[in-house]
């Protein structure tokens, strides 16, 4: 089933994508399946395979086996550490 899913890139990922968002349409089941979904870009995209990613679900922390559905707004970002 195709769904319609909104991404949002955060700080780093922001910058080396060089973009904040985009509205992508494929056969979601999870947030790691529009995660592999970017990957299949590579280059630059190859960032998002980070091992310490982090993500969220309509704004709410989640793993990346989170389910996604219709509308759903999926975001990525890098692990935030400070000192």
């Amino acid at each position: 089933m195709t769904i319609h899913v909104q991404v949002q890139y955060f700080a780093r990922f922001r910058e080396t994508l060089g973009t904040e968002s985009e509205h992508l349409e494929g056969a979601f089941a999870t947030v790691d399946a529009v995660r592999q979904h970017l990957l299949q870009r590579g280059g630059v995209w190859d960032v998002l395979a980070e091992p310490s990613i982090m993500c969220a679900r309509n704004q709410e922390l989640c793993s990346l086996n989170e389910p996604v559905e219709q509308g759903d707004e999926v975001a990525f970002f890098p692990t935030v550490t400070g000192g």
